[in-house]
């Protein structure tokens, strides 16, 4: 008998998912455990394998489309079998629930949304493509001009690993893709918007395109689940902050120290975590989530590690922060920073933080203000180190600072908790000496 696969819940935050691709077509035997499709959640593309036998003879949802979890995603059962009665029944079930559900006044929302529409247009024409969210889209929303052109000739061929496999499979010249990644980079939405004759015109940035142009765009699930959340985070948690200075020079040398006789290349920011992770050990209320009647204070020690990919930011969680070495913390997150961009990061990965860190410090940024993690109740914003005049002994001397911001939930964490937090954080990195005490490299 004909059997339904529905689209399966894989992550849980996940409403949606996009089949990115199919590796059955129709007519195809399928045993359990086959690679059915890949499917694209909120936060990763992920393989689906069937855990039904049959043949596939029907497919519900199209490459590069969405279907809500538990939709049709496919349906298997014998060769020739008779499935329209299946689709019959869904749809049936679709109209009687709609009827059942009371009807909301429509009156608002058209007259709102062109405006609304307008306006978004408006916003986004008055940014720079780089400016512009990387999002995976039906349509390109980039202002198009040779700026990108010349960045993808002048800097050479740069194409994500995506890319690259799509533009094999599809026969695609990427020498007349224009990028439209971060510096000219190829990536996916270049190639699935790719038509054949758009080439390059490489004519420098005196041919820039001389009339007003734009196109929308479908968001991506990754990009849909950000929104959601950091919304939910924003309006919801009443936001404090508290910045703080630190002074680098002992981390700098300490961490030149190691590098250099152990052969590692341990970073600023595995410094950062392992003393984020010490001082929350003794600051436990720092350490927590609001929970509505209660407030969980966490014995263990999770630290979410925010991490940019095309489509939006993952945060992969480095486990008992505070019982890792350096190395440890070091190879943990270069791991989790490879399967981000891979899209192989899975639930397991990124659940269960407690505390989160945001470090756009390599970016040169000075200082910045983060949006709460949910459920944590702070996020720690992590600045560039900066060389400016500082004052010690007296004396005014060349110094290397580094500020850092905590954004706490108020209903949670009061500010002498979060300011007492900095404080042991800063101390912590200004002696790196303690921190080494704590655990071998």
């Amino acid at each position: 008998m004909a059997e339904i696969i529905r689209m399966p819940k894989m992550s849980d935050t996940m409403t949606e998912g996009v089949v990115a691709k199919w590796h059955k077509n129709v007519g195809d035997k399928i045993k359990s455990g086959d690679l059915v499709a890949e499917i694209e959640t909120d936060k990763a593309t992920m393989e689906f394998e069937s855990y039904q036998e049959g043949v596939l003879l029907y497919r519900g949802v199209e490459e590069g489309k969405g279907a809500p979890v538990d939709g049709i995603l496919a349906i298997l059962g014998k060769e020739g079998e008779d499935y329209k009665s299946l689709l019959d029944e869904e749809k049936a079930k679709q109209v009687k629930t709609t009827a059942n559900t009371p009807e909301k006044k429509t009156e608002d929302n058209e007259t709102k949304k062109p405006v609304e529409t307008q306006n978004s247009i408006r916003q986004l024409a008055d940014k720079t493509p780089n400016e512009i969210p990387l999002v995976q889209q039906q349509k390109p929303v980039v202002i198009r001009s040779e700026q990108s052109t010349v960045a993808n000739v002048a800097t050479g061929l740069k194409a994500s690993p995506l890319a690259r496999r799509l533009a094999g499979e599809k026969g695609i010249d990427l020498g007349k893709v224009m990028g439209s990644g971060d510096q000219g980079r190829i990536v996916k939405r270049d190639i699935d918007w790719f038509k054949p004759g758009m080439a390059l015109n490489g004519g420098g940035f005196g041919n820039a395109v001389m009339e007003e142009s734009f196109d929308e765009i479908s968001v991506s699930q990754m990009r849909k689940t950000i929104a959601k959340r950091l919304s939910e985070s924003k309006f919801t948690s009443p936001h404090f902050y508290l910045t703080i200075e630190i002074d680098m020079d002992n981390t700098i040398s300490a961490r030149e120290s190691i590098n250099s006789v152990t052969g590692s290349k341990i970073s600023y920011n595995d410094f950062v975590i392992k003393a984020a992770s010490v001082a929350l050990r003794q600051h436990p209320k720092v350490n927590s989530s609001w929970k509505g009647d209660t407030i969980r204070f966490n014995h263990h020690i999770h630290i979410g590690v925010a991490v940019a990919v095309e489509e939006g930011l993952l945060v992969p969680v480095v486990r008992f922060a505070d019982s890792k070495t350096l190395r440890e913390i070091n190879s943990e997150v270069k791991t989790f920073a490879q399967k981000a961009k891979d899209k192989k990061l899975q639930p397991a990965d990124w659940e269960g933080n407690t505390f989160t860190i945001s470090n756009l410090g390599m970016f040169g940024i000075e200082e910045f203000t983060a949006i709460i993690n949910p459920p944590d109740a702070c996020i720690l914003a992590i600045g560039g180190i900066m060389q400016k005049p500082v004052v010690k002994n007296n004396m005014v001397v060349p110094g290397n600072v580094m500020k850092v911001t905590m954004s706490c939930d108020h209903r949670a964490v009061d500010g002498v908790t979060g300011a007492d937090f900095l404080r042991t954080f800063k101390g912590l990195m200004e002696n790196p000496v303690i921190l080494l005490g704590e655990a071998a490299i």
